[in-house]
């Protein structure tokens, strides 16, 4: 498989699929020199120029170069879009003129593949599509909550107030620097697009942007239709998912500086987090209304996703848990064996 854009998400996708058994990674794209470049290059990914980049550009830095995305698509079974937003649109018509599937991420518009994926969400829906998206990172927090709440206890209305970074921790251009800043679009689009995934499911979605750059944090009221019978319970299923981490009160994280300290601790992949963070003391249950928070690392947590859509499109013969497992396996995740809801 190819990717097509070597940034935050791409080389992360390009790392995780590197170590999977059962794929092989034939090239990685970059339009410009960069230290990104550079890596993907010590790290033995053969560099393919994307767009308008400039043989001649990359040569004086010292970086060979195998060839254009064209030739590249020419020698592979599947694509990831990683480009910037709305370039994914643009590119589709290239992996179609090529006649090979692709998989896009979600600061595309959903018309632009067949279906939206979340591996907990809907893996077997997409099963042998062309081409699927990978919602959103904070899309894809909620819709695996969603996977664990609505199966086991049925879920009448869900409401959300996102707490999101300001930019990445690389990106110098976006703020703020000292504000929260509401995002007027009531609600905002978060709830849309997690209804590409559960078009069923009643759940409101609004968004302030706050002078961080290490996670967005989730503040969720849900109301149950069948209560569980108390907080524990409500953990119990948490824990019992994969692509969950749960803290405990004795562990003292008090928030996300400390998610991602124990990130850093852990070392996966570019010390990511790729799971659905929760803490134990966040989570309670009111009755019928349960609340809880959770936080998201926006980097990563799409990571996973991409090769589970991977196999969805072409080894349709996987289930879904038995390629979370695998996935999980490779990166370094925490695995639950046995049989899953």
């Amino acid at each position: 498989m190819a990717v097509n854009g070597f940034g935050t998400i791409g080389k992360r996708v390009a790392d995780a699929v590197s170590k999977q058994p059962d794929m092989t990674l034939v090239g990685v794209t970059k339009t410009r020199p960069s230290f990104e470049a550079r890596r993907a290059v010590e790290k033995g990914y053969a560099l393919y120029l994307a767009a308008s980049g400039s043989k001649s550009e990359f040569e004086a830095a010292g970086l060979p170069v195998a060839g254009r995305l064209e030739e590249l698509l020419g020698q592979v079974d599947i694509v990831v879009d990683c480009s910037p937003d709305k370039v994914g649109k643009e590119n589709a018509k290239l992996y179609r003129e090529a006649g090979i599937p692709a998989i896009f991420q979600g600061g595309e518009k959903a018309d632009v593949a067949e279906a939206s994926f979340n591996a907990l969400g809907n893996y077997d829906a997409c099963r042998s599509k062309r081409t699927l998206r990978v919602v959103s990172c904070n899309t894809t927090g909620i819709a695996r909550a969603v996977s664990v709440l609505a199966p086991r206890w049925e879920v009448d209305g869900w409401s959300v107030t996102l707490v999101r970074r300001a930019s990445d921790p690389a990106e110098t251009k976006r703020g703020p620097i000292n504000g929260i800043m509401p995002t007027f679009q009531l609600p905002s689009h978060h709830g849309p697009d997690v209804r590409t995934i559960f078009p069923e499911l009643a759940i409101a979605t609004t968004a302030v942007v706050v002078p961080t750059t290490l996670m967005h944090v989730h503040v969720n009221d849900v109301h149950l239709r069948r209560p569980p019978g108390g907080t524990a319970e409500v953990l119990a299923a948490f824990r019992a998912t994969p692509r969950f981490h749960l803290f405990a009160g004795w562990e003292r994280v008090e928030g996300t500086p400390q998610v991602m300290e124990y990130a850093r601790d852990r070392g996966i992949g570019f010390n990511d987090m790729m799971e659905n963070v929760l803490w134990e003391e966040g989570v309670r249950l009111d009755g019928s209304d349960l609340h809880f928070f959770q936080a998201i690392h926006q980097e990563s947590i799409v990571v996973p996703e991409n090769v589970d859509a991977i196999r969805a499109i072409t080894l349709p013969g996987v289930s879904g848990p038995a390629s979370i497992e695998m996935t999980d396996r490779a990166l370094g995740l925490r695995t639950t064996s046995g049989p899953r809801s």
